[in-house]
């Protein structure tokens, strides 16, 4: 079984999550491409597009959130994540609705027996989530409700198809978090959902370990190792501790050697948190300064590993190192900060 080194294992992650050249893809697409990009900081998303992409205007994402081709929704480990229309329902399928048989019998009933109605009350527009339970009145606040009202959000979510507003996602997002409904969500069932959620997962981020799939998806060793099973043929390899990486066969493997040029990433950047061993692009003493609690930093990548975090401030983008850099390297550094200034504007 072949060893992947660690600079093997950068450059394939680099490449799959469109950062070793700018691509010419809309967003719709490259959202797809990289799995879905992390939403919880509604910034987050147009500067992961921007170092992703060639000519990439903020406007062209708005347009499509608006269209709904890509949705604001609570996917990979219950985070909130920008995903394609598409990937929402097979995304949802493969984690929701098998984590919605952990709810318990009543809190799924709760959001079966309201969820028509819930869908009406969007008729005039998006709704807060306060708002959704006040205007269904007493049979969504009593005792039990009131008790966990995060599960029974999650459960009528599910069954009427909430999903966040379009301006939720906006760069310059309205503070206030609304919600949505989506007509004609054809979910496909749980098991070839799956097995799709595994193959996107491996051409996003791979080669993987079983580990890394846990731990970007959130979904137990139980669900996933079926799904894993039923994409064989995979190609096998090891990591330089031993571990076995799974991939899919003809997957991108540049060599440890390929270029990787400066990058900068936005906070919680999944190419920082979709696997469970994060040294291929994050090392141990740089994750202390990146991650801290629930924060991830905005960071910046030199030759294909972080290299330190970013600020702006004023119009300005501020690199901090951590550790001293040669000047051709400050050069492109600072190349690249001017231009996601222009950006940023």
């Amino acid at each position: 079984m072949r060893t992947l080194t660690l600079r093997e294992l950068n450059r394939a992650t680099l490449a799959r999550q469109l950062l070793l050249r700018r691509h010419r893809l809309t967003p719709v697409r490259a959202v797809e491409r990289v799995a879905g990009l992390q939403g919880q900081w509604p910034p987050a998303p147009y500067v992961g597009l921007w170092t992703r992409l060639e000519g990439f205007r903020a406007e062209s994402l708005e347009r499509a959130l608006v269209r709904r081709r890509i949705l604001k929704a609570t996917v990979m480990r219950t985070t909130l994540h920008l995903v394609s229309a598409s990937d929402y329902a097979t995304f949802t399928a493969a984690l929701d609705r098998g984590r919605a048989l952990a709810l318990g019998e009543e809190t799924i009933a709760f959001g079966s027996r309201v969820a028509r109605r819930a869908r009406a009350l969007f008729a005039d527009g998006a709704l807060t989530r306060r708002q959704v339970f006040e205007r269904l009145g007493a049979e969504a606040a009593g005792e039990q409700v009131a008790a966990s009202p995060f599960l029974h959000w999650f459960a009528l979510r599910l069954q009427a198809g909430i999903v966040h507003a379009p301006e939720s996602a906006f760069r310059r997002s309205p503070r206030e978090m609304r919600f949505v409904v989506l007509d004609d969500v054809a979910f496909p069932e749980v098991f070839p959902a799956r097995i799709e959620l595994a193959r996107r997962y491996l051409a996003a981020f791979g080669p993987a370990s079983r580990a890394d799939f846990r731990q970007w998806s959130g979904l137990r060793a139980s669900a996933l190792t079926p799904a894993l099973a039923a994409l064989e043929p995979l190609r096998r390899f090891r990591d330089e501790s031993g571990r076995e990486l799974l991939d899919l066969r003809r997957a991108p493997l540049p060599a440890g050697d390929t270029p990787a040029p400066v990058r900068f990433l936005p906070r919680f950047d999944n190419l920082l948190l979709a696997h469970a061993d994060r040294r291929r692009v994050l090392s141990d003493d740089a994750r202390r300064a990146v991650i801290d609690g629930g924060m991830v930093e905005q960071t910046f990548l030199v030759d294909g590993f972080v290299a330190g975090i970013w600020t702006a401030e004023r119009g300005r983008v501020r690199p901090e190192p951590f550790e001293p850099l040669p000047r051709p390297v400050w050069r492109e550094l600072r190349a690249e900060a001017a231009r996601l200034e222009a950006f940023l504007g």
